[in-house]
């Protein structure tokens, strides 16, 4: 620990500050917590509503957060009222967009946080200042979900393929690791597993090599088992996106682009001669793309049936309505938690089942999301037209801007996006919470070294 960085904190924050902003920390991990772990505790009996406690808990601790803080830093307060005025703007978008299209005040709420939370997190943890003591400690228990993800899908692999307990279970599918019985858990299971172990490489300088490598081998693993070879190609979209930004550097750009050709080379090699990955070939299918291609006809479907609804300008602006097209809400959730959400007020509209009507009709609709029209753009220009896309994308460009130190963040997000083309994984809270977790723990540290002039 260094103790003049441990100064610096001390002389801003009496004791009494420190010892509730400690207890802010504690809560904000046990909120992550609530999102993370939410299925595993579903799976063990809790009622099915405990899948959306997140939703109260990281409101929460960003409100007590806001409260307490007392910070003077002009980066934290700037950050912070980049992130509220973003998150404003985009609630209201929904709320006008909900008003426009008599959708539900339910159908406003839980869309705002599936697409909002990270952005709240973020908020939350911009706001507490944290000596680095507290953040090595926040790092040691995001490195600890990491290795439980993991573990849990290793017991999977363990239980359904090598012993074959249950029939149901012997589909590669259901190896999800802590995102256990969600419909597309082993692609969010094997997301927030290569994640950590790039995550572990790049901050564990210190260690072994075989301890640093360990969990990006696993993570591989986990995506290889669990048939889940979409996450490589938003990863490695992401990693393409970052090359590009790299232009203004001839150097740097060289790096990139030699790292990623011997990347995708690998990944090709690995494809055609290495059986465990030949799950790969189903996209080598040349005939399924172009114009007229299947997979280009089902991708864009969402697209053409979203338009086919937009009857007046203000569609266009604002959208068919929060959950009314093929978002995480109402492309699955409104069907799934219709006994909770139902009695609430929950609306829909038929843009979402001629969406999956699209699906069902077409002979690629069940081969791979890579396929799917019910994609995570799609869905905010969909349910808040072209106003809360931009509002969306401002909140990325802080976050961006803001936020990102370093190459490796800047990556995480752009596979984020990456991933927003390929499914509504962009809504999924415990992988884009554990991201944000990731980056905001990154950003309190370079603030720790530039605070030391390091």
């Amino acid at each position: 620990m260094n103790p003049r960085l441990n100064q610096l904190y001390e002389a801003q924050f009496s004791e009494e500050e420190n010892r509730g902003y400690i207890q802010t920390s504690t809560l904000i991990l046990l909120a992550f917590a609530s999102a993370y772990f939410s299925r595993v505790l579903d799976t063990l009996g809790f009622p099915s509503f405990i899948n959306f406690a997140h939703f109260a808990t990281i409101p929460l601790a960003c409100w007590i957060a806001l409260t307490k803080s007392r910070s003077k830093d002009p980066q934290q307060l700037t950050t912070s009222w980049m992130l509220f005025a973003g998150l404003f703007i985009f609630l209201w978008v929904m709320f006008a967009s909900a008003l426009l299209n008599d959708a539900g005040i339910i159908n406003v709420i839980v869309n705002f946080l599936l697409f909002g939370e990270p952005f709240i997190l973020a908020l939350t943890m911009t706001c507490v200042p944290m000596n680095p003591e507290r953040v090595s400690w926040f790092r040691k228990w995001v490195i600890r979900f990491g290795f439980c993800n993991l573990i849990w899908a290793t017991a999977q692999y363990i239980l359904f393929v090598q012993l074959k307990m249950h029939p149901k279970y012997w589909n590669p599918d259901y190896i999800q690791g802590i995102f256990y019985e969600s419909g597309a858990g082993h692609v969010v299971g094997s997301s927030v597993a290569l994640t950590f172990g790039l995550y572990y490489w790049v901050s564990e300088k210190n260690a072994p090599l075989w301890k640093r490598i360990l969990p990006l081998v696993w993570g591989f693993w986990q995506m290889l088992v669990s048939d889940s070879k979409q996450v490589m190609l938003f990863l490695f979209m992401g990693a393409g996106l970052l090359i590009m930004t790299k232009f203004a550097s001839i150097v740097e750009a060289i790096k990139w682009l030699i790292g990623g050709f011997l990347a995708a080379y690998g990944l090709l090699f690995c494809a055609q001669n290495i059986p465990a990955c030949s799950a790969f070939n189903t996209w080598a299918r040349p005939e399924i793309y172009g114009p007229d291609g299947e997979a280009t006809l089902l991708k864009t479907a969402s697209i053409r049936i979203i338009s086919s609804h937009m009857t007046t300008p203000l569609h266009h602006l604002f959208g068919l309505g929060p959950g009314h097209t093929v978002g995480r809400l109402g492309g699955w959730m409104i069907r799934e938690y219709e006994h909770l959400l139902g009695p609430l007020g929950v609306t829909s509209h038929p843009a979402t089942f001629e969406t999956w009507q699209a699906v069902m009709n077409s002979w690629l609709g069940d081969q791979s999301s890579m396929f799917s029209p019910l994609w995570g753009w799609a869905g905010i220009w969909g349910d808040t037209g072209w106003l809360g896309l931009a509002s969306y994308l401002f909140l990325g460009y802080v976050v961006w801007a803001y936020l990102c130190k370093d190459d490796f963040c800047r990556f995480t997000i752009l596979s984020v996006a990456s991933c927003g083309f390929i499914f509504s994984q962009m809504e999924e809270p415990g992988y884009t919470l554990f991201i944000t977790m990731i980056i905001m723990i990154r950003w309190h540290e370079h603030r720790a070294k530039e605070q030391l002039n390091i």
